[in-house]
């Protein structure tokens, strides 16, 4: 099948978040302009998936529902297909959504007062999960050496040893770096977890988007102990434009870890899904896989264009390999703008609207995070916008 992959899907007036940000930073934004925030596409959905849910909505009930044997081998189909990852039925925990089940996570297997270790700069709602929840951010920053984002293992080890220090908020692929995080960087992670009896929730919600030349390894298959401290937060939502459907799958090998999330779903009232969002990750992770390897084709070759034109046209700014999602981390700082001043021009100028370094910790000021998951005629019309407002 050939999938479209070019049209413009213009969502204003639809409810999109991004696109509403867009409209609250400049209302009179003009017609053809699309938004590069918030992490989802604007693409036409996989047909696949449009297909069968209209399909599923010619006869079907929407009352309470539950999983069925079709989604269960789905989804574990889906594992161990793209990942060669094993996992039953039994060791999946459903939640609405990446972002709750890390709440319910750290509630779970931290105490008030405890400290959660994150890379930074991190995902913005890491932040909140953390701190929201009584417990204790702790900063281990990552590095800049040659060019590429590196874990800080001296940091993290002296992180780690803090008794008041009980988990670690992972997150890979690394939202917003763009690293895919190489098998023994994970394991010597794993070994300061190990050391320090930390409990790991990682975040791998980018995992199904990897970039050529590039390799995912699920944290919780590096080794039997790595499973057992290990809760590994996964969803269709990134890979499939499938946020809105608040379906996500929970994967917690060890039982008593997983007992513990059990019970603190339970004290938020959670007992299932949205009906429609099981039918949709079924149908993507059953069906829809040759339009995932056409988005990465896109996003791959969105990311050379990108690191193109900034090399010939902006050379002041750092494009950075992009392994693993498809959001670009860009770095400004050479410009010698302020934060606000950066955003004052990409969007009152240059009407290019990314999300702010900053909102990742004081570690993202001066860079600008791109998504990169939309037409490729949008990303280049982006780009002269920017290389015009900046005097290129």
């Amino acid at each position: 099948m050939i999938y479209d992959f070019e049209t413009v899907v213009d969502r204003t007036g639809t409810g999109a978040s991004k696109w509403q940000h867009m409209f609250d930073a400049k209302p009179d934004v003009p017609a053809g302009i699309s938004p590069f925030s918030v992490a989802d596409l604007d693409l036409k959905l996989a047909p696949e998936i449009l297909e069968g849910l209209r399909e599923h909505l010619e006869d079907v009930v929407l009352g309470y529902t539950i999983a069925t044997d079709d989604y269960w081998d789905a989804v574990t189909g889906w594992f161990q297909d793209r990942h060669g990852w094993t996992v039953t039925r039994e060791q999946i925990k459903l939640a609405p959504g990446v972002v709750p089940a890390f709440n319910t996570a750290v509630r779970a297997v931290t105490a008030p007062g405890d400290g959660v270790i994150v890379q930074t700069p991190a995902y913005y709602p890491f932040f909140g999960a953390i701190e929201g929840n009584e417990r204790v951010v702790v900063r281990n920053p990552l590095v800049l050496r040659d060019g590429r984002w590196r874990i800080d293992l001296d940091d993290l080890a002296e992180k780690a040893a803090d008794p008041r220090t009980t988990a670690l908020l992972f997150c890979s692929p690394h939202n917003p770096t763009g690293r895919v995080w190489e098998r023994d960087e994970l394991e010597a992670v794993w070994r300061i977890a190990r050391d320090n009896d930390l409990t790991v929730i990682s975040d791998e919600i980018h995992f199904d988007l990897v970039m050529p030349g590039a390799q995912h390894t699920v944290f919780s298959t590096l080794n039997d102990d790595a499973a057992a401290r290990t809760i590994v937060c996964t969803a269709p939502s990134k890979t499939f434009n499938l946020a809105g459907m608040a379906t996500s799958n929970i994967v917690i090998p060890n039982e008593q870890l997983r007992e513990k999330f059990a019970l603190e779903q339970s004290r938020t009232g959670f007992f299932t899904l949205n009906a429609l969002g099981f039918q949709a990750c079924r149908l993507a992770y059953s069906k829809a896989g040759a339009w995932l390897d056409g988005l990465i084709e896109l996003v791959h070759g969105n990311h050379e264009l990108v690191r193109s034109f900034f090399a010939e046209r902006m050379p002041q700014v750092v494009v950075f390999d992009l392994e693993g999602t498809y959001l670009q981390w860009l770095d400004f700082r050479a410009l010698g703008l302020s934060h606000e001043e950066l955003k004052r021009i990409n969007e009152q100028e240059a009407l290019v609207y990314f999300d702010e370094g900053a909102m990742f910790g004081p570690e993202g000021e001066g860079f600008e995070r791109m998504n990169l998951a939309a037409p490729r005629q949008t990303v280049q019309d982006a780009l002269e916008r920017l290389a015009q407002a900046y005097g290129h």
